[in-house]
């Protein structure tokens, strides 16, 4: 966005803040209630480093938080029906054939037993168990950026079997225990009803239970497994059976080619990568409505400072280059930007309630303003000059003559677990 005049940029700012809260005036009932989910809005996208109750309350000319409370807590508005608007205005956008819908989870810190879901569990937000909320997101990422368009908080089976906890944290009736793969295998329909673009699914290694859905939606995935996972191939030679590290193991040096996963800000994240066809089959054995070969394979990603790697499960056309599953593999980090940029940007983190609906209004909420900025980025981008964007293109290529002139890699590690990238 550097090619922007600033006159431009204040008035991509301002054109799309003004649109956006017509828009979200739409969602309340009453005027003063829509009021201050605008105000709620500007605190969001303000300058405070803490988006707490007062910090907003403040920066909005009111004299406690007690109107934006009320946003959160009293007020009587759906939740749900503004996700969807924020898909919705994402979608407007950001649409482009070739997206990943990207599903992970983020933790939330918290102490005491009263927020809803709060518990001990591993969030990879510490790295360790801590006493936490878990919430599970769905990111909508392409060529033009990245929002997240769902969310939902993941209840763990000890608030599920106490009634007391549910009532008091106004959890709906309707609400049970669901793991986080359920979460996201209801994302991915309500995704699919609503029809977004999409043609692949990205996600880190709890999420495998997946693969099925998404075969019978033909849509192509690049799901994370264990180390430990096991895999056989079918009517492929030379033949492979055994977990993902002895396939990684058994694989000649010259399997292995260095590929960028993506720009990141130090240049392109370069690792070395291998896959594995394991079997061509019919697509219209999981979607009558598709034809023609479909491959599934284990992709492999070794790290070039350390040879860790991690593995992953895909499905896609037959024929489709490495190049592309590992483009997609990529897109997982675009959720970890976005999860960054909304707690310390955005106020993620900063959400003061104990109820359900309190914390699913606060982070949609979020999810708004981040979507807000994503959108004023790719317009600032539409309006970059042509050489500038000319510019960006060589680079691109250079990176991947880069990548293809890369020396040998090394063998592979006999170390293997599955990790994000670092």
């Amino acid at each position: 966005m550097s090619g922007v005049a600033i006159e431009q940029m204040l008035e991509l700012w301002c054109v799309e803040l003004r649109q956006v809260k017509a828009d979200l005036k739409l969602q309340f009932a009453h005027p003063s209630v829509a009021a201050s989910a605008a105000a709620f809005l500007d605190g969001l996208l303000g300058p405070e480093r803490r988006k707490t109750g007062w910090m907003r309350a403040e920066a909005a000319g009111d004299p406690g938080p007690w109107r934006q409370q009320a946003v959160l807590g009293r007020s009587h508005w759906d939740a749900d029906a503004l996700r969807d608007m924020v898909r919705d205005y994402a979608l407007e956008t950001l649409a482009s054939p070739g997206a990943v819908l990207v599903i992970d989870e983020t933790g939330f810190l918290k102490q005491g037993q009263n927020s809803c879901g709060v518990g001990r569990q591993y969030t990879g937000s510490a790295g360790k168990i801590a006493s936490c909320q878990i919430g599970v997101f769905a990111a909508y990422a392409s060529d033009k950026g990245c929002a997240l368009i769902d969310r939902q908080l993941y209840l763990p089976k000890d608030w599920t079997t106490k009634p007391e906890r549910l009532a008091t944290a106004h959890v709906p009736d309707a609400i049970r225990f669901v793991t986080k793969p359920q979460i996201a295998a209801a994302m991915i329909e309500r995704a699919l009803a609503a029809g977004v673009p999409f043609e692949w699914v990205a996600t880190d290694t709890i999420y495998g239970a997946l693969a099925m859905q998404l075969r019978r939606a033909g849509k192509g995935y690049v799901l994370g497994v264990q180390a430990t996972d096991r895999f056989n191939s079918w009517d492929k030679s030379p033949p492979v059976a055994g977990t993902a590290a002895t396939i990684a193991q058994g694989l000649a040096p010259k399997t292995w080619q260095r590929l960028s996963a993506g720009i990141g800000t130090k240049g392109p994240r370069l690792y070395d990568w291998a896959y594995v066809a394991l079997a061509d089959l019919e697509a219209e054995e999981f979607n009558e409505a598709l034809t023609g070969l479909w491959t599934r394979g284990l992709l492999i990603r070794r790290s070039i400072s350390d040879q860790d790697l991690a593995f992953f499960s895909t499905w896609c056309p037959a024929g489709t280059p490495m190049e592309t599953l590992v483009r997609v593999e990529g897109q997982r980090w675009a959720i970890e930007d976005a999860f960054e940029t909304a707690k310390t940007e955005l106020g993620l983190t900063h959400n003061e309630t104990r109820s359900w609906h309190g914390w699913h209004r606060h982070v949609s909420l979020v999810m708004l303003a981040f979507a807000m900025m994503t959108v004023v980025r790719e317009h600032a981008n539409r309006l970059t000059s042509p050489q500038k964007r000319n510019d960006e293109a060589r680079l691109q290529r250079w990176y991947a003559g880069l990548s293809r002139k890369s020396a040998g890699s090394p063998h592979v590690s006999s170390s293997a677990g599955s990790s994000r990238p670092s």
